[in-house]
């Protein structure tokens, strides 16, 4: 860790935060922010590189476990097993689909705890999501200098070399 990254990302995320707020309190299209996007801001700054930060993983978890909290809250309806069920149906669906992102999952208890119906999905979930994909995406490679790097590159580069024994020489 370099000196400084705990006040660049500190200032990074309140930037993003900050935005995300400004649209939504300046802005008579709709909400732009839901607290899960502190978390989310977190990891797209603090750990850039990792699997949970891709834009994929990013977008794709909280819509997905945005849907599932729609979904229980217009069929099912809060109690404690809808909240249970609902965090553990999105922890799964994020799995098998490849698209972890742990700030997302509680999206389910955000919808049903606002009791929010399908305009939940467009604003904030996806706008919201986009805004803070492309504005993290931009600080962190063009304010902050990170490259980041696809987790294939990433595991080849982790490989330790094998050194050159007699054995493996032929």
């Amino acid at each position: 860790m370099k000196k400084f990254d705990p006040i660049s990302n500190g200032l990074s995320v309140a930037l993003v935060i900050c935005i995300l707020s400004a649209l939504t309190f300046d802005s008579s299209v709709g909400v732009w922010l839901i607290f899960s996007f502190g978390s989310s801001a977190l990891i797209l700054f603090v750990f850039h590189d990792s699997e949970f930060a891709k834009a994929k993983n990013v977008f794709f978890g909280h819509l997905v476990s945005a849907v599932v909290g729609i979904l229980f809250n217009q069929y099912i309806g809060i109690s404690a097993i809808s909240l249970g069920l609902s965090v553990g149906i999105c922890v799964t669906l994020m799995m098998y689909l490849k698209i972890v992102h742990p700030p997302a999952a509680a999206n389910p208890l955000i919808v049903l705890f606002a009791d929010a119906s399908y305009d939940f999905i467009l604003f904030p979930v996806i706008s919201g999501s986009i805004v803070l994909i492309v504005i993290s995406s931009f600080i962190n490679r063009t304010v902050l200098g990170r490259k980041i790097l696809n987790s294939k590159l990433r595991s080849k580069r982790s490989k330790p070399k094998r050194r050159k024994t007699k054995k493996n020489t032929g």
